[in-house]
């Protein structure tokens, strides 16, 4: 197939029903988590869920940078932008992602601190050398996937000599989070939640490969089927883990071969070896602190590190009382077992971070009537 409408077909989506419902066996069922949130909303807006047989569970897990930064990393970045006089820099959906006691970055901007949205650590840059007598502060998140980039811009920043740009680093890795997610089955009273394989993610895989998932496969023996964001995507990778499930087997399989090799993209591996390494640990939400999870600036670059330029506190912020956004990124609970969804935290006025993202669950439910649906049954 070569165009994306063929990803999208009614008829092979029908006929990779049939295979599923004819491979799932009746006397057990497949709990198998999405970890990546282009896949959820995949999964809601194609209606991929109701293809499957009862027994084959899709468990939503915590696949969106946004949604699964804590708090304090959120109160962080209000206090640079509040009592630094800097201009801060981040993308859209982290303006609105509540802080403790709801203070968001938008929240910051409409009482007078200079928050900025961009739509690339580039922007930021531009900033930086268009206002030489203000500090720049660019506030990056993300996966393995948006990685290169921020290095890139700190390479950039350090070969210009840009005195008043730094980074407020908050780059995660989703190996140490699925194997958090496997060794830790309880968190902060989170509850359990069973988990027989994974479809691997897409565009994290793009740059680390599918190799860094072999692990999982044969140390905890769940098998691993990376997909891409079509609907007939993920279906092939949930035929995929049925069978090897069925089959006693557990391996990583790649679905996604028009774009994720084994190798994964040498070269944007290389560029964040250069310009990163690894945290000891870094909290994430939902998960508590994870160790080796995350990246900081190495020494080479600390000139443009935020958190050595700026006092950075790390005290603990607080959470929404009510927010369930922990046990839902766990895969422990849905978005409907949470009190406030769809009422007192919609996207309009979001209470938790799930409701925030546009890859967040809580959005992907409310957006595309999951609730409704589940209200019916």
């Amino acid at each position: 197939m070569k165009f994306v409408d063929e990803f999208r077909d009614g008829g092979l989506a029908r006929n990779l029903a049939a295979s599923i419902g004819a491979a799932a066996q009746d006397d057990r069922d497949y709990y198998i988590m999405e970890f990546c949130g282009g896949h959820t909303h995949a999964i809601f807006r194609y209606g991929v869920q109701d293809f499957l047989p009862a027994n084959v569970h899709l468990v939503h897990g915590p696949g969106c940078p946004v949604c699964v930064l804590p708090v304090g990393r959120i109160d962080n970045a209000v206090e640079l932008a509040c009592d630094n006089d800097v201009i801060l820099c981040t993308y859209g959906d982290l303006l609105r992602v509540p802080g403790s006691n709801s203070m968001s970055l938008l929240r910051a901007k409409a009482e007078g601190a200079d928050v900025r949205m961009v739509y690339s650590c580039l922007d930021a840059l531009k900033i930086a050398a268009d206002n030489p007598d203000r500090e720049v502060v660019f506030f990056a998140i993300g996966f393995e996937t948006t990685t290169p980039p921020t290095a890139v811009a700190l390479q950039q920043a350090k070969a210009q000599g840009l005195k008043n740009f730094s980074v407020f680093c908050n780059h995660v890795l989703t190996p140490a989070a699925i194997t958090n997610i496997l060794e830790s089955p309880e968190v902060r009273n989170l509850g359990t939640v069973a988990l027989d394989g994974f479809i691997g993610p897409a565009h994290v895989s793009a740059v680390i490969g599918s190799q860094p998932f072999e692990f999982f496969a044969e140390e905890y023996q769940r098998p691993v089927a990376i997909a891409g964001f079509e609907p007939l995507d993920v279906m092939q990778a949930v035929l995929m883990l049925v069978k090897q499930m069925n089959e006693g087997r557990a391996e990583v399989e790649n679905e996604y071969t028009r774009v994720v090799s084994r190798e994964g993209n040498v070269k944007a591996q290389a560029l964040f070896a250069e310009v990163f390494e690894l945290r000891a640990a870094f909290e994430w939400r939902g998960l508590g602190l994870v160790p080796y999870s995350a990246l900081r600036i190495k020494e080479e670059y600390a000139d443009f590190d935020a958190e050595k330029r700026f006092t950075v506190s790390s005290s603990v912020g607080k959470e929404n009382k009510a927010c369930e956004c922990g046990a839902i990124l766990r895969g422990v609970k849905k978005p409907t077992d949470c009190k406030i969804f769809g009422t007192v935290c919609t996207p309009e006025s979001p209470m938790g971070s799930c409701m925030v993202s546009s890859e967040g669950a809580c959005a992907a439910y409310y957006t595309f009537g999951r609730f409704r649906q589940d209200e019916q049954i």
